[in-house]
């Protein structure tokens, strides 16, 4: 098992698991159309970004994405925060999240973030408890606003 970052080649692979998901079926859907296309052109065009794919043998079983963001609260302290965490339904309960997690955190390590954050939705509770496993606190309260 590899993380590296993602290629354009590894786009459908990685819709597939956005939507192999029970909240990504109803946001996301396989089809690579031009908003796929854009904004995966914009993420690996920004060097704040990186789309990281989980690839074992060229089959991808996970992806997330790390956005580095530097901030002047914390003493100008810079943050990774992680998104998009997806693992292949038929290789979740096997450890790869974990995985996962762990090598983004040494990223973070690696580049000198102060703080790693992330978002999950209320309804995975699962979820929840798997991140609080790995060390982190629900410490703040999110809130969106769909435009």
């Amino acid at each position: 098992m590899i993380f590296r970052e993602a290629v354009r080649a590894d786009l459908p692979a990685i819709l597939a698991l956005l939507a192999d998901d029970v909240l990504g079926r109803t946001r996301d859907h396989t089809d690579v159309d031009a908003r796929y296309e854009r904004a995966f052109a914009d993420i690996t065009a920004d060097a704040r970004n990186q789309l990281v794919v989980a690839d074992s043998g060229g089959e991808l079983l996970g992806c997330m994405q790390l956005t580095y963001v530097p901030g002047l609260g914390r003493h100008g302290t810079e943050r990774q925060l992680i998104e998009t965490v997806r693992v292949r339904s038929d290789q979740r309960g096997r450890g790869l999240g974990r995985h996962m997690m762990t090598w983004a955190i040494g990223q973070a390590h690696a580049r000198g973030c102060g703080l790693v954050q992330l978002t999950t939705d209320k309804t995975r509770h699962d979820a929840h408890r798997f991140y609080l496993g790995l060390g982190f606190v629900a410490s703040h309260e999110g809130m969106k606003l769909a435009l």
